[in-house]
Parts: structure tokens; C-alpha cells; sequence
């Protein structure tokens, strides 16, 4: 049994090549052999978000706080608030971040593939998005 104490892990300012805004990733547990999964917990504040991403086996997320927005490619923006669940698929490329006006927290799980788990794409630009406000 292994238990990581809240606090125990340091925050970390999500990068610039990765993110548009202020992000901050607080890691909560990270793959054990034979194992893939790892999760961490993300808060994005107002008008925060993602580049575009994608990731070799999907990734859940799971909404904790605040008003956020999700979009996979050719898919409409989507609301998430607090309890929502959402999943994309293998390779499915996407989005998510905060609200123009509102941060958002969710507690993101992935697994990796060959050591890889996610594959940064470019970054989603402020037209993208607006779209929807």
C-alpha cells in the first residue's frame, strides 16, 4: 500500500507550449509498472485551456469545480460543471479549459502507450474559442 499525502507532490505552472492562460497541475499519482495510469488534478483559470491534444488510449476527466468548456475537432463546444464525466476516445483530438469567466478543476486520468500518453498539437486559438459564447 503506498498512501501520498496531500501536499506531499509540488504544483506545477502548466507550460506555455501546452497551455493559453494560467494552469496549475497538482500530480496525484503517476503509473506503476506493470501499470499505465496516471492522474493529476488541473485548475484552469478564466478563459484558461488546453492546446489540442490527443491521447493513445483516451482520456477521462472528471469535472470537481467551476464552469468549464470541452470540444473534440469538428465537434461543438461543450459546457461541463462539477460531477460531469467526460471521456474522449483513442486518439480523439480535443480540448478543454476553463470558462471566459469562470475557472475550472477536474481531476484528469490517462494511461500511456509505450511510454507516451499524450501527443501536444497546436494550440487552440481565441476564435476557436469563442466560438459558442
Amino acid at each position: 500500500m503506498e498512501i501520498k499525502r496531500i501536499g506531499s507532490q509540488p504544483s506545477a505552472k502548466g507550460p506555455a507550449d501546452w497551455f493559453t492562460g494560467t494552469v496549475r497541475i497538482d500530480p496525484l499519482f503517476d503509473a506503476v509498472e506493470p501499470g499505465r495510469v496516471a492522474g493529476a488534478s488541473v485548475t484552469f483559470e478564466p478563459g484558461a485551456r488546453t492546446a489540442w491534444h490527443t491521447h493513445p488510449l483516451g482520456q477521462t476527466l472528471i469535472i470537481t469545480a467551476g464552469c468549464g468548456r470541452v470540444q473534440r475537432w469538428d465537434g461543438p463546444i461543450e459546457e461541463v460543471h462539477p460531477g460531469d464525466v467526460v471521456r474522449f476516445a483513442p486518439g480523439e483530438k480535443h480540448w478543454h479549459g476553463a470558462a471566459p469567466t469562470t475557472a475550472m478543476s477536474h481531476i484528469a486520468i490517462h494511461e500511456a502507450l509505450d511510454g507516451k500518453a499524450v501527443a501536444w498539437l497546436e494550440h487552440v486559438n481565441d476564435e476557436q474559442y469563442r466560438i459558442g459564447d
